[in-house]
């Protein structure tokens, strides 16, 4: 039966595949684009494990074949096959890319006549692929960390860039305690996974510089890995300077028509709005402690006042007041701060366009080490 074992060919190429673990093992982590078709589901693989722990793989295995039989083994075929047919040039996996990914193969060939790949060393071996990718680039590599006071655009300007590197994309979060999107975020692993797979295709589209928005330890609940955060903290620093007023109108865009468009996309008009606002007032609550008690007190009015404004009338203007006063009071001088203990990283600073001009030409920085 027909192994692969190219997995830089597989992440480059998006080679479709199916993913035969159970739905738990699938959930803690996986792999962009792939699709959990189980040759046991978790029922099925914990009395098959309990019964290898208790009588030894023989049993487990016969085990195995009386759950997964008839209808069910029919059935499970049948999904299999669907999907072999609808990607014919895609492969399966299992786990180390062993028993099950066999059985699944042998079952697609002997019952629907459908010979199929499967990946040698199934996700593990393709996870630690991924891992090293990323290990590997922050050695290799040079990267340049994007900073800027809030609202400045930094995402817009990484967005821009054939080698800009979006954590807060991979990661589905704006980064901040605002960040939050109405989709949830992936688990680290699937963050880490997208992150590797992404440096992997510039790398192999020639990029050997990345640009990397200042973001600190984790977006949202994802940690940047390890690696890649040392490398980043030691790296070379761009400022982007925007006027207040247009980074005032930058938020209100991303933080409150969009965010809010979002919510009711999903929720519908009336709930939408309402989770919409509960979210807001729930992000400014989380800074409470480091605002104080006067001044989350004042803004949370101010808040309250503009979120029944546009529920009453459609109107978001009134939300400048408490985000103006957010940016003036937590997020400008906590920036401040960290760009003082930061004052000789500095490589370059300049308005939006300026800094997206400077990155384009190269950050006047050499390209990978040898």
């Amino acid at each position: 039966m027909e192994t692969i074992a190219d997995f830089r060919r597989i992440f480059l190429n998006d080679v479709p595949m199916m993913d035969v673990r159970a739905p738990v093992e699938f959930a803690q982590g996986a792999f962009p684009g792939v699709v959990n078709l189980p040759l046991m589901n978790d029922s099925e693989r914990q009395q098959v494990g309990t019964c290898y722990k208790q009588r030894g793989q023989q049993a487990a295995i016969a085990l195995g074949h009386a759950l997964v039989s008839g209808d069910t083994k029919r059935s499970r075929i049948a999904a299999w096959a669907a999907f072999a047919k609808a990607h014919p040039q895609g492969a399966l996996y299992c786990f180390r890319g062993g028993l099950r990914s066999q059985i699944t193969q042998q079952w697609l060939q002997a019952e629907a006549g459908i010979a199929y790949p499967r990946v040698q060393g199934g996700y593990k071996a393709m996870r630690s692929f991924l891992l090293q990718t990323t290990q590997v680039a922050a050695r290799e590599c040079r990267f340049v960390v994007l900073g800027g006071l809030t609202g400045s655009g930094k995402t817009e300007l990484i967005a821009q860039l054939a080698n800009g590197l979006d954590l807060e994309r991979h990661a589905n979060h704006r980064g901040s305690s605002f960040g939050q999107r109405v989709s949830a975020q992936p688990a680290q692993i699937d963050f880490e996974n997208r992150l590797a797979i992404d440096i992997l295709k510039k790398r192999a589209a020639g990029q050997q510089l990345f640009i990397v928005e200042d973001e600190g330890r984790h977006v949202g609940r994802c940690a940047v890995p390890l690696e890649l955060r040392l490398c980043l903290e030691q790296a070379p620093m761009v400022h982007v300077e925007e006027p207040f007023e247009a980074r005032v109108e930058r938020i209100l865009r991303d933080y409150v028509v969009a965010q809010c468009a979002d919510f009711c996309a999903v929720q519908g008009e009336v709930q939408g709005v309402e989770a919409f606002s509960a979210r807001l007032l729930e992000s400014l609550d989380k800074l409470h402690k480091r605002l104080g008690g006067d001044r989350h007190l004042m803004l949370r009015g101010t808040m309250l006042h503009a979120l029944a404004r546009q529920k009453a009338h459609g109107d978001v203007e009134q939300h400048r007041d408490w985000i103006a006063a957010l940016l003036q009071y937590y997020y400008d001088p906590m920036y401040a701060y960290q760009r003082e203990s930061r004052v000789g990283r500095t490589a370059f600073q300049g308005s939006f366009d300026q800094v997206l001009a400077h990155l384009r030409e190269g950050a006047g920085l050499s390209s990978c080490q040898s």
